[in-house]
């Protein structure tokens, strides 16, 4: 029998094939852990040994190998929404919660009434290492803060004055919650608070419309008062306004009148300044010719006669004498 057909086949995969594949293997892990990529839209954060080492941009990076750097990417350029007592499923489509997320949503206002607020917020990571390194439970945090500003803005209100005063809400909470967030060193800002449902919890619901009603037909009467004011009082005023006038025409015609005797007297007087006598006489016979008209039209005067003044017997006593 022949011995060389007992020898083991030699391997066609040497020492050197199995070594190639190592180099492979280690070149594969190396470029691994050793190349990176930054969207536009982010920037890195790199550690080295755990510790903070440096922030970059955009595109192909480079770092140390096999965990001795890590990098971080973080969008800062993206917009976040947080959004709070709903969440949004599609497009166009909310679904609402009965358990957690609505209790977060539930509220007391100023006047002690409960009211279901639903709200988000936009924001932007500007700081990528305040956001890796000083907050722990970031999204919780940032859920957290932003309910306790709007917990506090509602309870500073009336419900009646809540949708009148949605801008002012929205305004003063975007500026507490970034003053919260700076506090923190969170390393975002808040862009955009918006109020989506302010309404009054399913169970008193009823109550609410009530009340809407009354408040409603309160301002309808109101409303119809004004239009009876509004017809009444220039109708009135115009008559004020022509009583007014009437009465000014009545004293201007006095003070002309008056006015016009004080100068006939005056003219009268300086008359009588000159022939005093004359004057007497004068105003002695017009005075008696308008008592005796005033009497059965009687004559005191005759025209007729000529330098002469004939006077009336007044009674039958003077006849006889």
């Amino acid at each position: 029998m022949d011995q060389t057909e007992n020898k083991p086949k030699k391997s066609k995969f040497g020492a050197s094939t199995l070594i190639f594949a190592v180099i492979i293997v280690l070149v594969l892990a190396l470029a691994g852990t050793t190349m990176f990529k930054v969207d536009d839209t982010e920037q890195a954060v790199i550690t080295r040994f755990g510790k903070y080492y440096k922030t970059v941009g955009a595109g192909l990076h480079l770092k140390a190998p096999f965990g001795i750097d890590k990098s971080y990417n973080v969008p800062i350029k993206v917009v976040q929404t947080e959004q709070f007592g709903f969440q949004t499923i599609k497009a166009g489509q909310v679904n609402q919660y009965k358990n957690g997320i609505t209790k977060e949503s539930t509220m007391l206002t100023g006047d002690l009434n409960i009211v279901d607020v639903e709200w988000s917020i936009q924001y932007r990571i500007v700081d990528p290492v305040a956001w890796l390194f000083n907050v722990q439970e970031r999204k919780q945090t940032i859920r957290d803060i932003s309910q306790s500003v709007i917990n506090t803005l509602v309870g500073d209100r009336a419900f009646d004055t809540m949708e009148s005063e949605r801008s002012a809400i929205q305004t003063s909470a975007l500026e507490l919650m970034n003053e919260n967030f700076k506090q923190l060193g969170l390393g975002i800002n808040v862009i955009l608070v918006q109020l989506q449902n302010i309404v009054p919890p399913e169970g008193v619901q009823q109550a609410f419309d009530d009340v809407n009603k009354a408040i409603q037909d309160k301002n309808r009467f109101i409303n119809e008062g004004k239009e009876v004011y509004n017809a009444e009082i220039p109708r009135a005023q115009g008559e004020a306004n022509q009583q007014v006038l009437v009465a000014e025409g009545y004293a201007s015609e006095r003070i002309n009148r008056a006015q016009g005797d004080v100068a006939r007297f005056n003219a009268v007087y300086e008359e009588y300044r000159k022939s005093p006598k004359v004057t007497r006489e004068r105003l002695y016979l017009e005075a008696m010719e308008s008592v005796f008209n005033e009497q059965q039209n009687s004559t005191l005067i005759d025209s007729k006669l000529d330098n002469m003044l004939p006077i009336k017997n007044l009674t039958d006593k003077a006849e006889k004498k």
